[in-house]
């Protein structure tokens, strides 16, 4: 008499398998895919407990993975303080460009400096239209967390 088969899907390298085995408690199991057999020895595993009725409830090895999809990042705009003529650091890094000078006319979103943070260049953008007054920066500077730099004409 054939002891019971067991059906079982694995995962291999991303792709799918049903596996038919006639007993999980032996070493080797003998697997059988498709029309190929193979011996599967399990390693620094204890035995595999018995499953009732294998056969009506495959078994899948692989847990499924969620997937996280982070929303699309914009450009952002720089920081300002409450009346919108000063851009300060949204966070602290060194000063790796500076695009704009005093007298500058700038646009909503244009690229007013740009700071390198944990290896990351991080653009620093016009929150507002208007003119640059003072740049409080220079190339290559360290600046921190809320510190001021760039400051625009009053308008």
């Amino acid at each position: 008499m054939n002891p019971p088969k067991h059906q079982i899907s694995v995962a291999v390298g991303g792709q799918e398998y049903l596996v038919e085995v006639q007993d999980l408690n032996t070493d080797p199991v003998i697997a059988k895919i498709g029309e190929q057999i193979f011996e599967v020895s399990v390693k620094d595993a204890p035995p595999l407990e018995p499953v009732e009725d294998a056969a009506a409830k495959p078994v899948s090895v692989r847990k499924p993975v969620q997937t996280i999809s982070k929303p699309k990042k914009t450009p952002a705009l720089a920081q300002s303080d409450a009346g919108g003529n000063t851009v300060v650091a949204p966070l602290p890094g060194n000063l790796v460009g500076i695009f704009v000078k005093p007298g500058d006319s700038v646009s909503i979103g244009q690229e007013l400096c740009s700071l390198e943070a944990m290896k990351m260049k991080n653009a620093i953008r016009a929150p507002r239209v208007g003119v640059v007054a003072s740049v409080h920066v220079t190339l290559g500077q360290a600046v921190s967390y809320g510190e001021v730099l760039v400051t625009f004409e009053r308008g």
